[in-house]
């Protein structure tokens, strides 16, 4: 689902297929009415629409392409056309920029005609032309062409991709864990593409207690795609947090092109008031009592090894140097992204 983001602030609702499928189409209370699509292949049927525009190539280049209207109804249409950026909004869904609103690749595109009258039962056909700066940073740009008849919109989607060296970048930042009122627990992050091509994040989530490995989940990937500059705050239910422990809790999440990023957040959970959080205290300390008396009781023949969880040297990867806080600083003790450049 895309949405128009209108001056007001107010955002409306424009259907767009992101995956496969055919047109995007506009339907009425008793059918479709129109569709909106890219025109089909030379040579294809005409129902063998393409899903997106997908268009490649280096700075300085013009991209041609032609945008298909199918008016399935009675009734002549009259259609009105523009280009937009595409972008992430706050809880990861997509949507398009309002007009006048373009940034990116929604003023690179030029259609030749903006209004465009369709008699019934026909097709018409109106072409797009994508002039790529000559300063345009490779990697993903997101547009797409919105479509309205005055009652209804549908957006189409426009993969523009700037030919050269890309960068795959992820962070995943402000990790907390809360208590929910039905027992469970709430985990809220925000992912960054902090690179210049599209990811599909996957997400792994590992927490340990005072005595061991709480919960481990593999990676799994994420109901969205996230845009080049976009971020994108995220909430995941613990179903099975423990009912008295000390927490930690550790959030990796990986994308294509080698992007991959890791944070921490702690969780204490007492369930008896004062009383409960003393004796959690009492048995905290007892354990750490316990492994000091251990690491001293290793005489000069043994080795010990200890890994920092923050400060230290910060780790230096293709998409940054970041460096460790401390445990609980920011968004984790722990915090290493790491790019890869394609």
């Amino acid at each position: 689902m895309w949405g128009v983001r209108a001056g007001s602030g107010l955002v409306l609702a424009v259907s767009c297929l992101l995956g496969g499928g055919a047109a995007v189409a506009a339907p009425a209370a008793d059918g479709p009415s129109w569709s909106a699509s890219p025109v089909p292949p030379e040579g294809a049927a005409t129902d063998e629409a393409r899903p997106f525009f997908y268009l490649e190539g280096p700075p300085g280049t013009v991209l041609k392409d032609t945008l298909a209207l199918t008016n399935e109804s009675g009734e002549p249409r009259t259609f009105r056309l523009r280009a937009a950026d595409a972008y992430n909004t706050r809880d990861g869904g997509s949507a398009v920029r309002g007009e006048g609103r373009g940034e990116g690749a929604g003023k690179w595109l030029d259609l030749a005609q903006e209004t465009v009258e369709v008699p019934p039962r026909t097709r018409a056909e109106v072409p797009l032309r994508v002039t790529v700066p000559d300063s345009a940073v490779p990697g993903d740009h997101p547009a797409a062409v919105v479509v309205s008849d005055g009652e209804r919109s549908a957006g189409v989607r426009l993969h523009l991709r700037v030919s050269g060296p890309s960068l795959a970048a992820l962070s995943v930042e402000d990790v907390s864990v809360h208590e929910r009122a039905d027992g469970a627990a709430g985990i809220t992050y925000t992912l960054v593409n902090r690179g210049s091509t599209a990811l599909r994040p996957r997400l792994a989530f590992r927490a340990d207690g005072l005595f061991g490995q709480l919960t481990h989940r593999g990676a799994r990937r994420l109901p969205l795609e996230l845009l080049p500059g976009q971020r994108v705050t995220r909430h995941e239910r613990w179903s099975d947090p423990p009912v008295a422990d000390l927490a930690h809790v550790r959030l990796t999440v990986t994308a294509g092109g080698g992007a991959r990023d890791q944070s921490t957040a702690s969780y204490t959970a007492v369930p008896w008031g004062w009383g409960g959080g003393v004796l959690l205290v009492a048995v905290a300390g007892g354990v750490g009592w316990y492994l000091r008396g251990r690491r001293r009781g290793n005489g000069p023949g043994r080795a010990v090894t200890t890994t920092a969880q923050g400060g230290g040297t910060p780790q230096r990867g293709a998409g940054g140097v970041r460096g460790g806080g401390s445990e609980g600083e920011g968004s984790g003790g722990q915090h290493e992204l790491t790019g890869a450049v394609t």
